[in-house]
């Protein structure tokens, strides 16, 4: 299926075959957002030594690749190779490459059914412009991998050590809500999008994980 500027490939096989040269092919920039570590596998170049002289490669993940196996081997040899690394809050809300202002590849969701993953191929300069600017943003608001390590979200805000307090001392969620001077509506959805950002599977996981980042002091 095609439309003016983009070409859509289905399943990673596909990707693999009609876009792994395009990957390789980069010059000058290969800018990468993905959610977990295997999304670009198929087409993606892998980890080298070195990178080719002239060559800017960044890329941006969420927390949850420190969690996934093999992830954090993956970032250290991203960053040996020479890769600028960043980790945001929360996962990318679009998992996409952009190669040399001139290309951008953008992955669909993955099926609930799970039928092959789809990825649109667009090289209409616009579009390219606007998935690298929407990057950028996502990328100047995110942790330098090294900073991040140091210092585990260093950009939240009040409300949100606000929420990590009262997932670290296991308060019920009406509890916490009413502390905080917000519906219970709110505060579900504000420790949702934390576990998310904190790679947690469970409250329990959460309020581990909400104890590292506040470094164990319930009044951070």
């Amino acid at each position: 299926m095609t439309a003016r500027g983009i070409v859509t490939l289905r399943g990673e096989d596909e990707l693999a075959r009609r876009a792994g040269a395009l990957f390789a092919g980069a010059r000058q920039e290969f800018l990468c957002a993905a959610g977990e570590t295997g999304t670009w596998s198929a087409a993606g170049p892998s980890a080298p030594r070195a990178l080719p002289p002239g060559l800017v490669v960044r890329k941006l993940y969420g927390p949850g690749v420190l969690q996934a196996p093999g992830g954090q081997e993956l970032l250290d040899r991203l960053g040996k190779a020479g890769a600028e690394i960043r980790i945001s809050p929360a996962p990318p809300a679009h998992e996409a490459i952009v190669v040399d202002r001139r290309l951008a590849v953008l992955a669909a969701p993955r099926s609930a059914a799970g039928g092959p993953r789809t990825y649109n191929v667009v090289q209409e300069p616009d579009v390219v412009a606007g998935v690298r600017a929407l990057f950028e943003t996502v990328w100047e608001a995110s942790a330098d991998l090294a900073a991040y390590n140091r210092v585990p979200f260093p950009l939240l805000g009040d409300t949100e050590r606000a929420v990590l307090r009262a997932l670290a001392a296991g308060h019920t969620d009406e509890a916490a809500s009413r502390r905080l001077g917000v519906s219970l509506r709110t505060y579900r959805r504000r420790v949702a999008a934390l576990m998310t950002a904190l790679g947690a599977r469970s409250r329990f996981q959460a309020g581990l994980r909400a104890r590292e980042v506040l470094g164990g002091r319930l009044d951070a």
